[in-house]
Order: structure tokens, then C-alpha cells, then sequence
């Protein structure tokens, strides 16, 4: 810099070069951005899909399985009345057939009427009610059988997404990152070549120097804050395992399905170990719900989570113990993180604050442990959390779930 300073052209030359710099990182940080934010929603989507295949698959089997039913009760009409003819005498070849063994199953039973000729004769209605319900309760077995398939395809799909938002999201903080880092020193180095004077170039370097000093002092800070923050919620914690313990000795200890503390209350862990994530009262509840447009996104598909009124910047817990599955942009999400627990179950946080992640993938987090500060991303209207519980992949309501761990609402 200070070489190009002596030479005019050099000069600009090293200006142009700078400014491309500084362009080239905001377009980089940009487009990474854009394509968290496509593959976020790409992700929400899929999952959507999946969710409305398991619906399906499960609509399928259940009309499947009643009409199996009803070809039994059928069935069986038929056994009474062949036993009937059989015990007032009038047994022929097949009504022997009948009675030969035990039967598997509905088709079994039905494929041995079917040759008892005089029965069906007598009684072709109930004969033709059988063999209706049989038939129907195969055809939907086989669609149910297609619609599993297509959901486990979309499962599959709506996972390979998730990974593909996740990584996008990483990349894409690690460019903002990288920005960060350069772009101070750029704009120094560029002030210094465009002034004419040898005072920007003093206070260039005197400004890198306290630039480097104000990061090492900010990233000291941190880790003294991280540190008393855990040193707190350690504290926190004994000091409830020991409340319990002494409620436990004295024979008070909490009901299942009953708070032991302020409803509203978050971060505080129930028996069972699992946590309120937030503070406040439940807003909107989990099932149907009209269509929200915000910051650009649109959720449409009704309400497959639980709103806590956390005000913005208020603490996100950690709802048991588990791993980070996902912490980055994710469409209506917005700020999203998910935790894989050890039972199996997913639980996930959206509308996380701008900056406000406390977590990051693959980290191994424990119950009420702060994950991140409430906020209004995505599709949402005001600061709060929602919150998501996953049991095999699918949202399932998590007021049940949470009330059947001992955790108050």
C-alpha cells in the first residue's frame, strides 16, 4: 500500500483492486445467503410433503384395515350359516371342505365359501357383501402400500434437503464471517491510498492495531461471559436436583403431568428431565391455522408447532439433552435450530434473533441449556418462539407432548 501510494497509477490500480475486494465479498456473502435461504425453504417444502404422504399412507391403511374388518364380519355370517346347514344335515362335500381346519385369515375363509355352492346360492347377498369388502380392503392395501413408498421417498428427499439447507447455511455464515474479518482492513487500507496525506496511513495502522486489540478483548470477554453463564446454569441445576431430592424425601414430589414451578416459567427441568423452552404463555396453539405473510414468507400449511410469547431477546432453552442437528436460515423458519435427543425425538426452535444463535451444528447441548435469543424471523409477526417436536421424521403436537414428561404450559 504504501509503495502504490508513491505512484499515481499504481495507486489507482491498487484502489480498484481494493474496492473489487470489498464488492467481492458482499456479492460472496449475498449469494451464499440466497442460497441458504433457497434451500431453507426447499427444506420446509419437502418436509410438508412428506408430512401429507404420512397422512395419506395412514387414511389408506386405516380404510384398508376396516374393510378387512367388515369382510371378517361377513365372513363370519357366512361360518354361522354354513354351521347352521351343516348341524341340521345338510352337509355336502365342500361344507366339509369349510370345516377342515382352522382358517389364516379373511381370504382363507372366503376362498373356501366360494365353493360351497348351495350356501352361496341361499345367500349370495351376504356372499357378494363378503367378496366386496375383501376386494376393497385389498385395493386400498395396495394404495396404502404405494403411499408408504411415496412417503418413505419424500422422507428421504425431505432429509437430503435438511442436509443440503444445513450446509448452505454453514457456508454461508463463514462467508458473513469472513467479511467481517476482511472487510475493516480493506476499508482502511482504501482511505489510506485515497488520502493525500501521510496522517491516514498512521492512523491505518494505528486502527488495524486497535481493531486487533478490541477483537482479542471482545473474544476474551466472551469466553468469561460463556464461562459464568455455565458456572450459572450448573448452579441452577444442582441446586434443582437437590430441591427435588429434598421435595422426593419428604414425599412431595410432583405429579406427573403437573409443573413444580411457574407455569410460564422456562428453563427449569421437570422430573423427567425435559424442559419448558421458554418463558411466557402459549399463543397459538398446535393443528389448523389462517395463512401468515411476513419478511417475504407465507405459512399455509396450518400450525405444526406451539408459540411461547418469549419477547425478543429473551432466552430459548434447550429442551432436553441432545445434539445439534441443525442452526441456520431455513425459509418461513427463519433462524432455526433443531436438537436430535437420545430417545430419538427431534425437537426444533424458529424465529431465532439475527445473531442470536447460541449453538451451532453438531454441538452437544444439555437440558435448558440456553440455545439462542427469541426473535422475529421468517414468517412471523412479533417476537416469540415456535416450537416443534418430531416423532419419526412428523411434527406432532408438543403441548401432549411435553405435559406427558411432567412439563408445565
Amino acid at each position: 500500500m504504501e509503495k502504490a501510494r508513491t505512484n499515481q497509477a499504481a495507486k489507482n490500480a491498487e484502489i480498484t483492486r481494493i474496492e473489487g475486494l470489498i464488492r467481492a465479498l458482499e456479492n460472496d456473502v449475498n449469494v451464499k445467503q440466497a442460497e441458504a435461504e433457497r434451500l431453507g425453504q426447499e427444506y420446509l417444502l419437502a418436509l410438508e410433503a412428506f408430512e401429507d404422504a404420512v397422512d395419506r399412507a395412514q387414511s389408506l391403511q386405516d380404510q384398508a384395515d376396516a374393510e378387512t374388518s367388515r369382510a371378517r364380519e361377513a365372513a363370519a355370517k357366512l361360518g354361522d350359516l354354513a354351521a347352521l346347514q351343516y348341524r341340521n344335515g345338510k352337509s355336502d362335500p365342500t361344507l366339509e371342505l369349510f370345516f377342515s381346519g382352522s382358517v389364516a385369515d379373511a381370504d382363507d375363509l372366503l376362498a373356501r365359501l366360494g365353493a360351497v355352492d348351495k350356501l352361496v346360492d341361499a345367500n349370495r347377498d351376504v356372499y357378494a357383501d363378503a367378496v366386496g369388502a375383501r376386494d376393497s380392503a385389498q385395493s386400498l392395501t395396495d394404495q396404502a402400500k404405494v403411499a408408504r413408498d411415496e412417503r418413505d421417498r419424500l422422507k428421504l428427499q425431505a432429509e437430503q434437503r435438511m442436509d443440503a439447507a444445513r450446509q448452505a447455511a454453514q457456508t454461508a455464515q463463514a462467508a458473513l464471517i469472513a467479511q467481517n474479518e476482511h472487510r475493516l482492513t480493506l476499508e482502511a487500507q482504501l482511505s489510506a491510498l485515497q488520502d493525500t496525506t501521510t496522517k491516514t496511513i498512521a492512523g491505518y495502522r494505528a486502527g488495524v492495531e486497535a481493531e486487533r486489540k478490541r477483537r482479542e478483548e471482545a473474544q476474551r470477554k466472551a469466553r468469561e461471559e460463556a464461562a459464568q453463564r455455565a458456572r450459572e446454569d450448573e448452579r441452577r441445576r444442582l441446586a434443582e436436583e437437590e430441591r427435588r431430592r429434598q421435595q422426593a424425601a419428604a414425599g412431595g414430589g410432583s405429579r406427573p403431568g403437573r409443573p413444580s414451578d411457574g407455569s410460564s416459567a422456562g428453563g427449569r427441568p421437570a422430573s423427567s428431565g425435559w424442559v419448558r423452552p421458554a418463558h411466557g404463555g402459549v399463543t397459538s396453539p398446535f393443528g389448523s391455522r389462517g395463512t401468515i405473510c411476513s419478511n417475504g414468507y407465507c405459512t399455509s400449511s396450518g400450525h405444526r408447532g406451539l408459540d411461547f410469547s418469549a419477547g425478543c431477546g429473551a432466552p430459548l432453552y434447550a429442551a432436553a439433552a441432545g445434539t445439534v442437528i441443525f442452526a441456520g436460515w431455513s425459509g418461513s423458519w427463519g433462524n432455526y435450530v433443531k436438537i436430535q435427543h437420545r430417545d430419538g425425538s427431534v425437537t426444533a426452535y424458529a424465529h431465532i434473533l439475527n445473531g442470536g444463535y447460541n449453538v451451532s451444528y453438531g454441538q452437544t447441548v444439555r437440558a435448558g441449556q440456553v440455545i439462542a435469543y427469541a426473535g422475529t424471523t421468517g414468517a412471523s409477526t412479533g417476537c416469540h418462539l415456535h416450537f416443534e417436536v418430531y416423532i419419526g421424521g412428523v411434527r406432532v403436537d408438543p403441548a401432549a407432548f411435553l405435559r406427558a414428561r411432567g412439563v408445565g404450559l
